[in-house]
């Protein structure tokens, strides 16, 4: 599509990161993106976290800043700024139609969307699991088995 990719995470996610598509890497514990010179088109912010401003900031003129995990102070923010300014701010919600999941489905079954399981735990562990994703030390995502799978998949990796 001719996107230069930057991500913006913890050193352990980096190869990963590059090994699925980004071209650049910003180590968020050792830097702010947000603090450098560079600008961006386009900002997937996935972090509940992050901050609105900071974001804003760095989008070029006519910018796009799309947050999946707004705070209600980001989405009335985000009015604004796509109202007043030359830059679009908005925000989404994992929807769960039918439709949207067929259509998953079938990303998934065509090998268009690949899962990156980071470790497997049996429901007795989900507290490890649960203490796992805390750390944000995964690489993936994490799962929790339910019920018995004859052994294949369960435990860690």
């Amino acid at each position: 599509m001719g996107a230069e990719v930057t991500a913006v995470d913890s050193t352990i996610k980096e190869d990963m990161l590059r090994r699925i598509g980004a071209d650049d890497f910003v180590d968020y514990t050792k830097e702010d993106f947000a603090a450098s010179s560079q600008t961006y088109d386009v900002i997937l912010d996935m972090v509940a976290g992050s901050s609105y401003s900071a974001c804003i900031k760095t989008l070029n003129p006519n910018g796009r800043y799309l947050t999946a995990n707004p705070r209600v102070s980001d989405m009335a923010r985000s009015i604004f700024t796509t109202r007043f300014t030359n830059k679009v701010a908005s925000f989404a919600f994992a929807r769960e139609a039918k439709e949207e999941l067929t259509a998953l489905k079938a990303m998934i079954e065509d090998g268009k969307i690949v899962s990156i399981v980071d470790k497997v735990y049996p429901m007795d562990r989900a507290a490890d699991a649960h203490r796992r994703v805390e750390a944000e030390q995964r690489l993936g995502a994490v799962v929790i088995t339910i019920g018995d799978l004859g052994g294949i998949g369960v435990g860690d990796k």
